[in-house]
């Protein structure tokens, strides 16, 4: 047995300056973030005993099971007319939503405070923590039958998908949190900021219609925005809003129900997730309070729209003007996520060896003209797997610690 808040002794220096509307929570995050699930990989196992210990709280059902047999719970807190539906992990490797809803839930649990008492009171929350812990326990995007659960919204030919559906049917939900996760390689606009957080109210159709329910997720997301907007200044995207019924958003929206969909993303050095963890909790907090309270119709479509549209800008590592035979070039690396044993693993891998590469590096070398070899004097190519590269014969690591 362990106990799931957790009070620490010490004063509150250098809070980040959120926004009056969620500020006397999110200055208490330290107290409430969940240290029992930390870093990228989390499966059904680590989360377990976190459920257990909410059930005294919360009412927690188990509302089916994945293809491999692991189950998939539903949590209800609230008691509020309206009802918000929420679920994490569709994609098994997109984790830290999860921590943050747990993060968000154990707050709500443990802490009375003027937002937690207006969600409480105005929202019945519904919340599916995992929603694929096959693909979870794997590390992969995908469910056990290689499945994207995001793609099988008509048709529903897994068992994950379908019990979805079949909540979303059976609550009647009044706005739902589509919670996701997206790569290192996105910025906020064309710019040298990473968007740590993104967001998107789905299409309803592909004219992509602003109806009156879509309008109400813009606002939201709106609201979301400048609630976060001092503690990331410039780092908050907006998706594309390409239509696809076959996404579960799209499908929703499109049946009249206001659609949120999360996307964290990379803060600057923080591979674990670790940070973007908390503002993926401030921003589901703020949605919450929103809607229970109402404040996001102060804003407008407009507000929403002013949000830049999310671009690829980044690449994980980012080496310029190295020799590489008798040309100046620039060297880009990206990583790809490996589960070794429980530990995600980043795989450096060349991406690109062009004259001049228009992006920006979450770390950025600059090489002044120095010869780039791998071991064995090797010329760089791409799509090639390095851990270390030489300039000029010296040493220089590339894997991600």
């Amino acid at each position: 047995m362990f106990t799931i808040v957790k009070y620490r002794f010490f004063t509150f220096v250098n809070m980040k300056n959120y926004s009056a509307s969620i500020k006397g929570i999110m200055d208490r995050y330290p107290e409430f973030k969940l240290d029992q699930i930390k870093d990228r990989y989390i499966n059904q196992s680590h989360i377990q005993p976190i459920l257990n210990e909410f059930e005294k709280d919360v009412e927690l059902s188990k509302i089916g099971y994945s293809v491999n047999k692991e189950p998939i719970h539903l949590l209800k807190i609230g008691s509020g007319k309206i009802k918000v539906l929420a679920w994490s992990q569709m994609h098994g490797n997109e984790s830290t939503t999860t921590r943050a809803t747990l993060d968000v839930i154990n707050a709500l649990i443990n802490f009375k405070t003027v937002e937690t008492s207006d969600i409480l009171k105005n929202i019945s929350l519904y919340c599916i923590p995992m929603l694929n812990p096959d693909g979870s326990r794997k590390y992969t995007r995908l469910n056990y039958n290689n499945v994207d659960l995001n793609r099988d919204a008509q048709n529903l030919t897994q068992p994950e998908s379908r019990i979805l559906r079949k909540i979303f049917d059976d609550i009647k939900p009044d706005f739902c949190l589509n919670l996701h996760g997206q790569r290192t390689i996105f910025s906020a606009g064309a710019t040298d900021k990473s968007a740590v957080m993104s967001f998107l109210t789905p299409a309803e159709d592909k004219d992509r219609e602003v109806t009156v329910k879509r309008s109400e997720s813009m606002k939201v997301i709106a609201k979301i925005a400048a609630d976060l907007k001092d503690v990331l200044p410039g780092q908050i995207g907006r998706y594309d809003d390409g239509f696809n019924l076959n996404c579960t958003g799209d499908t929703f929206q499109s049946e009249g129900v206001p659609t949120i969909l999360f996307e964290e993303g990379h803060f600057p050095n923080d591979y674990t997730r670790e940070t973007t963890r908390e503002f993926a909790a401030a921003s589901i907090i703020s949605s919450l309070r929103s809607i229970a309270t109402g404040t996001y119709l102060d804003f407008s479509t407009k507000n929403y729209f002013d949000i830049p549209e999310n671009d690829k800008k980044f690449n994980d590592i980012l080496i310029k003007n190295v020799r590489i035979k008798d040309g100046i070039k620039d060297v880009s690396i990206q990583f790809s996520e490996k589960l070794i044993g429980n530990t995600v693993e980043f795989i450096p891998k060349i991406e690109n060896i062009e004259d001049k590469i228009d992006k920006y590096g979450h770390r950025e070398i600059d090489g002044n003209g120095k010869i780039l070899e791998l071991a064995g004097h090797k010329t760089p190519v791409a799509n090639v797997v390095v851990d270390k590269i030489f300039l000029n014969k010296e040493i220089l690591m590339v894997k991600c610690d």
